[in-house]
């Protein structure tokens, strides 16, 4: 299963590496550990794969070059401030270890906005195939000096998916503390046992996630490694859950296979799979069982079918949809909230004389919606 992320199957590698790989306990790069990462790329791109690491990291660097307290993580102000110091220091490593093996690195710091963004998206994936085609590794992280709560992605898992879809990726490896997902915490419980693959994320495979970080360092947990599964299967890529505390961690899953991976779901449209990736929506339209089945089978939202709207949006904005049983697609709206409210539950043939103009086919339309 493992050699599905191989450069003879995967020609494009996402490699997320988190704080407590990267980081020693006192702040200071694992430079040895990192020299063997930065020779599996070298192995990776002499076999003809192309490689982009999100890399963790830049806040616990930068807390210990300022000496702040818990890891740079004590206040949203802490955590910009070491962000923009760590960042340093970390693309120099990359840089230096990189350079070492003949090969170039690129720093690209994101915020969600530019992903979430249809054009922004645009231009990040373009400059993404740019590098790789020229034959840099680009080296990512989350922008933390300048994003707040309301514009993060809160971890590096699922930035790492997304970079995946706007890089069209075959393959994202999520190198961690923990080689897989288990079905309880492993940590606690001696009967846990490790799934080798996930074919489908349904309430059991999410339930099994523990929720934190087990090194205190990083902001993710396997809640959110699963939600990055997500946004990756739906973007038709594998993704596995692998150790990074070995050396060659990449080298070592590939040789072994233990780990956890995310089965890829069909390749969809790019603006599906835009939609389907997307962490933020504008608002929610309630619909009853009838029209939810009706857009399971392929339908489109019409208005007759939805029984509330909440948010505040425009047409063109992305939105979700909820069935009696939660939210269950997303879809780009093809009115204003203000004119779905007026409309919501009514026929067709009553949209022109309650909005006084000419309606629209639909709520949300087929083509510019995605199941979840």
């Amino acid at each position: 299963m493992a050699q599905r992320f191989s450069p003879g199957h995967c020609g494009r590698l996402i490699v997320k590496i988190g704080s407590a790989l990267l980081v020693d306990a006192d702040g200071s790069i694992r430079r040895d550990w990192l020299a063997t990462v930065a020779a599996d790329i070298a192995a990776a791109h002499g076999a003809g794969q192309q490689v982009v690491i999100v890399s963790s990291g830049a806040i616990a660097l930068g807390a210990r070059r300022l000496g702040l307290p818990k890891g740079g993580r004590a206040s949203l102000d802490d955590a910009q401030a070491a962000a923009a110091v760590g960042q340093i220091a970390l693309s120099q490593a990359w840089a230096e270890l990189l350079g070492n093996r003949g090969l170039t690195a690129a720093q690209i710091l994101l915020t969600l906005d530019d992903l979430e963004d249809r054009r922004r998206y645009l231009n990040a994936a373009s400059t993404l195939d740019r590098l790789l085609t020229l034959g840099a590794v680009p080296i990512i992280n989350e922008n933390d000096s300048v994003a707040t709560a309301e514009i993060r992605f809160g971890d590096n898992d699922r930035l790492a998916a997304r970079v995946a879809q706007a890089a069209r990726a075959q393959g994202v490896l999520l190198l961690s503390d923990v080689d897989g997902l288990y079905t309880a915490n492993p940590r606690r419980d001696e009967q846990a046992v490790r799934i080798a693959e996930v074919t489908r994320i349904d309430a059991r495979i999410r339930a099994m996630a523990d929720g934190s970080s087990a090194s205190g360092m990083g902001s993710g947990g396997m809640g959110s490694k699963i939600e990055a599964a997500r946004i990756a299967q739906t973007a038709g890529a594998h993704l596995a859950i692998a150790s990074g505390l070995v050396p060659h961690p990449i080298a070592a899953f590939l040789a072994s296979g233990t780990g956890t991976i995310f089965v890829a779901d069909p390749v969809r449209g790019a603006r599906k799979s835009w939609l389907a990736g997307r962490l933020t929506a504008r608002g929610t339209i309630h619909v009853d069982a009838g029209a939810a089945a009706a857009l399971v089978r392929g339908a489109s939202l019409l208005a007759a079918g939805a029984v509330g709207i909440d948010g505040r949006f425009v047409r063109g904005d992305v939105i979700e949809i909820a069935g009696p049983d939660g939210r269950f697609a997303r879809g780009l709206a093809e009115y204003d909230a203000a004119d779905a409210v007026r409309i919501a539950g009514r026929r067709s043939t009553d949209h022109g004389q309650i909005l006084g103009y000419a309606p629209r086919s639909a709520l949300v339309h087929r083509d510019q919606m995605v199941l979840l």
